[in-house]
């Protein structure tokens, strides 16, 4: 278990590499036995530096649902990260490559909450009534610490993608609501396209076989810490498509089908 101190300065380094868009050396370099607990520890305690400077919390994201990602980064279970008013962009934005650390976009589902979800006995029912709207959306993904260090090779674990808050950069939401009831949400599906190229497609039943499943365990995981999902936050439910890299000068078209679009320019 690493030390209050400890924790403190990861966090701090990961802050001070965000913002001057440089990435560092895997928190798990310095300390190769450290555990789970201690990232999310450091990652709660760079959103409490975000939150100091005047950062609000809007919700929060599930990552690495499907059994393929999970294998490929030896866990059994997803992870989880905090989204910020900072990190929240629409369908027709234009993003800043330079302000993010090797970006990628993922396809998603979003979840926006009327009721508090609070609990450890949470189903799929529980979070399709306490949900006010679905809503289709992009990730963006960075890495603070190096994927893959350019000098030694060495590549990040989970543990160092938790404290890089679940890899979390940015959220770019869709501008179609629609009630969760009003579609099967399993069979909700994208296209994904990078400069009019498709690049991926995938449907949401990807996700732990109901995205609003993901959002279940999210609320339980939270609930071990007596905190509830609350009414206006925005849950990301997980990717149902691989990462695609993006660059400057790449548009990015998501296509749900009936359910709308989203664009985004990064410049």
């Amino acid at each position: 278990m690493l030390s209050k101190q400890q924790i403190e300065e990861e966090a701090n380094q990961l802050h001070s590499a965000e913002k001057n868009s440089l990435q560092i050396e895997a928190t798990t370099v310095r300390y190769p036995e450290m555990v789970i607990k201690d990232s999310y520890a450091i990652q709660e305690e760079w959103m409490r530096l975000k939150q100091k400077e005047g950062q609000k919390v809007i919700g929060y994201k599930i990552g690495l649902t499907s059994k393929v990602m999970q294998v490929a980064m030896a866990i059994d279970e997803p992870d989880y990260g905090t989204l910020l008013d900072s990190m929240h962009f629409d369908h027709g934005c234009e993003i800043k490559v330079s302000e993010f650390s090797d970006p990628r976009i993922e396809v998603e589902i979003a979840f926006v909450l009327k009721k508090p979800l609070f609990g450890k006995n949470l189903t799929v029912t529980d979070v399709i009534n306490a949900t006010d709207y679905v809503v289709p959306a992009l990730e963006l993904i960075a890495a603070r610490t190096y994927r893959v260090h350019p000098d030694t090779g060495y590549t990040r674990t989970i543990r160092d993608t938790i404290a890089d808050n679940a890899a979390n950069a940015a959220i770019i939401l869709g501008n179609k609501k629609i009630k969760p009831t009003a579609v099967d949400l399993r069979w909700i599906s994208a296209l994904l396209y990078k400069n009019n190229v498709i690049e991926e497609s995938g449907v949401a039943a990807a996700v732990l076989d109901h995205p609003a499943r993901g959002v279940a365990w999210l609320a339980q995981k939270y609930a071990n810490h007596n905190i509830a999902l609350e009414p206006g936050q925005i849950i990301l439910a997980g990717s149902f498509t691989r990462p695609v890299k993006v660059n400057a000068g790449d548009t990015i078209v998501a296509d749900y089908n009936e359910l709308g679009t989203i664009e985004c320019k990064f410049i």
